[in-house]
């Protein structure tokens, strides 16, 4: 990504924040982790890692948008994929977490890590967030390839 990406992703991201010059100086100067509130701009749907990392893998694909951001918290063991805010929503599955308006989500700044936070796909600033109907698919798809070879694995 190039600086002026950063700096849109930086902006587009603080705008979720109550105060977003105060959530910019805690990427910069504090703990560099930013609690923001979802449902405003974007939803995060949480999934156990493994699924994650696989339903991500799937996305990228030459046919499909490149994926929207995504995040990954490593002592949780979650990867959290933003998406339109959908107050409605109603994912289901096993793990799956989503957060809406109410909901607060810790996030690193765009352009690097934070102890356990870590940008896969971090945001560009054009507001491109994950397409429902398509996350959906890839979700079901990596579950499916999870359920084959968890007898593989001995799970």
């Amino acid at each position: 990504m190039t600086s002026a990406m950063w700096t849109l992703g930086v902006e587009w991201l603080a705008a979720a924040a109550p105060d977003p010059r105060a959530c910019k100086r805690a990427w910069d100067q504090g703990s560099g982790i930013a609690l923001l509130e979802a449902g405003r701009f974007w939803d995060v749907l949480s999934v156990p890692d493994q699924l994650g990392l696989l339903t991500l893998d799937m996305l990228w694909r030459p046919s499909l948008p490149v994926p929207g951001p995504t995040l990954v918290d490593t002592a949780a063991h979650r990867v959290g994929f933003f998406l339109p805010p959908d107050p409605a929503g109603r994912w289901i599955g096993a793990g799956v977490r989503h957060a809406s308006r109410g909901s607060w989500v810790a996030v690193p700044p765009p352009y690097r890590p934070a102890r356990f936070l870590e940008w896969l796909v971090p945001p560009d600033g054009t507001s491109s967030l994950h397409q429902p109907a398509t996350l959906e698919l890839a979700l079901r798809q990596a579950n499916g390839t999870l359920a084959v070879l968890a007898p593989l694995r001995g799970a």
